[in-house]
């Protein structure tokens, strides 16, 4: 019985690289018996260029020339200060109590508004000024090139010139694959 195992497992080893090489040699691929290789004289060889774009990113700055508006009239505060002065003392006048009380602070806190208002009109006009900003942007440089992406190959083997594109310069001799296979 151990020995209609192993049977068994040859032959089925045997069918799947029965199967492995049918399958190869539809695809094209050579089988390695049928291999030699040597070396043919090469003719020319032409560079192949691409265009490619490049892009790199520098930073542009510019002067700007800006204005801005900044209020007149200076500090207020004399007038808020002088007008909550007058304004509690008429408001004392009013009244008695605590109703004198209640004008007296209802007269600062108007006269202070007031005298606020008067300083902040009375004062000297807002006034432009001009500043120059540096302001900078990214902006993207673009330039061609030309990059070397393969060689056009010209090589005599036997007596018969073939053409390949490489992506190496083989200089003045090519290792060249030598196959046979039968034709259909």
């Amino acid at each position: 019985m151990r020995g209609t195992k192993r049977l068994a497992l040859l032959t089925a080893l045997a069918l799947a690289s029965a199967g492995v090489a049918a399958q190869l040699a539809e695809a094209g691929a050579e089988v390695l018996e049928n291999v030699s290789y040597g070396f043919a004289d090469v003719l020319r060889v032409d560079p192949v260029y691409q265009q490619v774009r490049s892009t790199r990113p520098r930073e542009e700055c510019y002067d700007e020339e800006v204005s801005r508006l900044e209020p007149g009239g200076g500090d207020p505060t004399g007038g808020t200060v002088v007008g909550a002065i007058v304004g509690g003392a008429l408001g004392n006048t009013v009244g008695s109590g605590d109703g004198r009380r209640a004008a007296t602070v209802a007269g600062a806190v108007i006269g202070g508004a007031v005298g606020r208002n008067i300083d902040r009109n009375n004062g000297a006009p807002p006034r432009e000024y001009q500043d120059v900003r540096t302001r900078c942007r990214v902006v993207e440089d673009v330039a061609p090139r030309r990059e070397l992406v393969a060689y056009d190959v010209e090589y005599r083997f036997r007596g018969d010139v073939f053409r390949s594109r490489l992506d190496y310069d083989p200089g003045p001799r090519l290792r060249v694959r030598i196959g046979v296979t039968p034709a259909r």
